[in-house]
C-alpha cells in the first residue's frame, strides 16, 4: 500500500491530527521563502508531539551539509529532503536517510534522477522561482518511469480528487501533498486530509 506524506505542517495540533488520520510521514519545511517555514523549536515540538508514529522529514533548500545535520540533530527529524540545487555529493553525505527532490520539466528528469544516489527520490513539478510546493501536476508517465527504478515520492498538484488516479498511473512508494489539503498555506483542512488519505489507501 502506498504511503502518504503530508507536507508543510506548522503546528503540533495539525501534525497530530494528520497522523491520527493515517499519514505515514510528515514534512517540515525549513526554507525561509516558504509560507510553511517552521523554526527549530516549532519543529522539535512537532516531532515530540508525533511520538514516533510517523516518519519526520525535513525539507531543505540549498542548506550546507552542516546546517542540515545541525537542524536534524536539534529537532530529532530523521530524514532530509533536498529541494534546491544540491549536488549528488552532498546528498551522498546524508545517506541513507535522505533523498533529492527533482523538479520535472520534461523527460530529461529521468536522466537527472539517475545522477543522484540513494534508494529514494521525489519528483515535483518544475516552476521557475519555486523549489517546491507548486500545486501543479506534471507528466505522470515520466514519474512512472522513475518509479520503476527508485522508491519514488510523487508530489505536485495532488489532491483528494486526483490522487487515486496518480497512484494508478505511477505506482509510487509514497504520495506527497501540501497545498492540495489546505485552507491556507501551512493550515490544513482536516476533512481534505482525511479524504486524501482515504483516496490514496483504498
Amino acid at each position: 500500500m502506498v504511503e502518504v506524506k503530508i507536507c508543510g505542517l506548522t503546528t503540533v495540533d495539525d501534525a497530530v491530527r494528520c497522523i491520527d488520520a493515517g499519514a505515514d510521514a510528515i514534512g517540515l519545511n525549513f526554507w525561509p521563502g516558504s509560507p510553511r517555514c517552521v523554526d527549530v523549536p516549532t519543529a522539535r515540538a512537532i516531532v515530540e508531539g508525533a511520538r514516533d508514529r510517523a516518519v519526520m522529514v525535513g525539507v531543505f533548500v540549498d542548506f550546507t551539509l552542516e546546517q542540515i545535520r545541525e537542524t536534524l540533530r536539534d529537532t530529532g527529524i530523521q530524514w532530509a529532503q533536498l529541494h534546491g540545487a544540491e549536488p549528488p555529493e552532498l546528498l551522498a553525505e546524508l545517506l541513507p536517510n535522505a533523498y533529492k527532490a527533482i523538479g520535472v520539466k520534461d523527460g530529461s528528469a529521468i536522466e537527472l534522477a539517475r545522477t543522484y544516489p540513494g534508494e529514494h527520490l521525489l519528483l515535483d513539478a518544475s516552476v521557475p522561482g519555486m523549489p517546491g510546493g507548486t500545486g501543479r501536476t506534471f507528466d505522470w508517465d515520466i514519474a512512472a518511469a522513475v518509479a520503476k527504478e527508485r522508491k519514488l515520492t510523487l508530489a505536485g498538484g495532488l489532491n483528494p480528487d486526483n490522487v487515486a488516479e496518480a497512484i494508478h498511473a505511477v505506482n509510487p512508494f509514497r504520495v506527497d501533498v501540501a497545498s492540495g489539503v489546505e485552507m491556507a498555506p501551512g493550515q490544513k483542512d482536516h476533512a481534505q486530509v482525511q479524504a486524501f488519505i482515504t483516496a490514496a489507501k483504498n
